[in-house]
This record gives C-alpha cells, structure tokens and sequence, in this order.
C-alpha cells in the first residue's frame, strides 16, 4: 500500500466560520451582509483564535464592527463542489447570533437586509409574496413532470395537493429550487425571484432561517431580538416577522400571558399613532423559575 502524504492532505482543506446574524426591524426580519449583500461574514478560522466562536466574533467584529450577543453553532457545511471548484477544500462552520439591529461599519459593502430580499417566497404574510411563491410552482410542476418522488417532493415543501405549508422547510425549498435549475447559484439560465449570494451562502442562510423558525415554537429566543420594553403589538410583529405568517392576536396574547413570559413595566408607549399602549418586559426569571416551552406559535391565521 503506497504510504500517504497526511501533510498534503490536511493542507489541502481549510476551515472557515460564517455568521448568520438576525435583527427584527420594523417588522422585517434583518440579516447581517457584507460585499454589497451577496454575502454573511466569513473569515478563515486561524491559529491565534482561541476557540471557534472566539474567532467568529473577531471576524464580524472586524468586517461590520457590530459586536455579538447570543450565538450559537448552526451547521457545518463540508460537501466537495460547494466552493465552485476551488482546489482547496473548505469546510464552513457556521452560527446563528441574534442581535438588536445597530449601524455597521469596516467593510463598505457591510449592511442590514431583510431576509425576504433573498427568500421573498417565504414570506406569506401580503399579496405580493403570496404571488411570489405561486410564481415558482408552474417552473417546478415542468421539472417534476411525472416523476412521483418530484412531485411529492413538491407538494410537501411548497404546500401543494392538500399539503400545508410548513414555514420551517426553507432549506428544503430551496434545495428543491436549487435542483430544479430555478436560483442562479444552480447555474441555470431560468431563475427564481430572489437575490443570490456568493458560494453556498444563500443555503447557509436558508439554514438559519429554518432554526430559528423551529427554535421560537419551544424556546423564547424571540425577546433576544426585542428592546427592553415593548408592547404586545410589537412582540407579535417580531413573530410574524420571524415565521413569515400572521397570527391570530387574541391567540397570541392568551399564548404569551399562559406562560408569564412578560410583565408590564408601569409605562405607555406614545408614539404608536393610536391609544397609548401598555409596554412590557420579558421575565427572565422565568428561565430559572421552570422549564419554558417557549413562544409557541399560536398558527392561527389572521382573518
């Protein structure tokens, strides 16, 4: 057996960490970008990083000087030909932060970005994206023919054949538009609505977008993303923001109260256009008082 060149081969792939980092803005879901949005902070994970969040933090920091808050690991993404062919293999290991929405600088291109920007058929709360996601279903119908497993495929993921939609199966479209030809980074000529983004990155954000979809059900990461005071309006803004949906308000407001997440803070907000409203705080506490099951999303379409 020819001896192998363990030195060669370790230099031949490189680890990179990549940030997916979320605001909520007036009512928008925000994503950190850099190089004019077609692209997350990234940078090579290096020797002199203490460990592999350390050395996430000292990239984003570097490239958007935005400081991170609550971080956690995502994915790591390792496939072959997900670099476009570069000789050096990359394996990407990515996090999830959740922050409040503050000014970028360092890099010129750095800037906050609705998400919806790249995955507007994901966002079912009006008519327009309504009408994005039908755009896509015509292209996928064509590419599934009569291939059974294709079409299964698509009714699941698009909510289709008497399928419901399942707001957490971002990934999974994308993937399915993404084998379909219908995104550029596919190299298709036909493309779907959405901007793309550099390498795998849109795929890196479509992962994200997933976790934290399923995550606000059972884990109140949602006040994360919130001021110290706000009203009940807001927080479920937030959530709608973050699910792509409208919820039903007095299911929300019963969900939020069962669960003695929020108390109020004595105070009236003034500037919301109408009656002076009750601003509230989330109770911390709570975390340590029991086990949370979280925001829970009360799925109630709005009529």
């Amino acid at each position: 057996m020819p001896h192998r060149n363990v030195q060669a081969d370790a230099a031949s792939v490189a680890a990179e960490l990549i940030a997916v980092i979320v605001a909520v803005t007036d009512g928008q879901p925000r994503v950190l970008t850099i190089e004019a949005g077609r692209a997350l902070p990234s940078g090579p994970f290096e020797f002199g990083h203490r460990s592999l969040q350390a050395g996430l933090r000292s990239w984003v920091e570097r490239q958007t000087h935005h400081p991170l808050g609550y971080v956690e690991q995502l994915y790591t993404f390792a496939d072959r030909d997900r670099t476009g062919g570069a000789a050096e293999r990359v394996v990407s290991i990515s996090y999830l932060g959740l922050t409040r929405e503050a000014r970028v600088a360092g890099d010129p291109g750095a800037a906050w970005l609705s998400w919806y920007r790249y995955f507007p058929w994901e966002d079912c709360r009006g008519a327009d994206a309504v009408m994005a996601g039908a755009q896509l279903v015509p292209a996928l119908r064509a590419w599934a023919g009569s291939d059974r497993a294709r079409r299964h495929r698509l009714a699941v993921n698009f909510g289709q054949d008497g399928h419901r939609w399942n707001e957490e199966l971002v990934l999974q479209r994308y993937e399915t538009l993404w084998e379909a030809g219908l995104v550029p980074e596919a190299g298709g000529g036909e493309s779907a609505p959405g901007h793309p983004m550099a390498h795998d990155h849109r795929r890196i954000l479509a992962t994200g977008i997933a976790r934290l979809r399923a995550k606000i059900k059972y884990r109140p990461v949602v006040f994360e993303l919130m001021p110290p005071s706000f009203t009940l309006l807001q927080l479920q803004r937030a959530v709608e923001a973050l699910a792509g949906r409208l919820l039903h308000k007095q299911n929300f407001r019963r969900l939020i109260d069962q669960q003695d997440l929020v108390e109020e803070t004595g105070d009236m907000a003034t500037e919301t256009g109408g009656r002076p409203a009750k601003l509230f705080r989330f109770r911390g506490e709570v975390l340590a008082e029991r086990a949370v099951v979280g925001t829970k999303l009360p799925l109630v379409r709005a009529v």
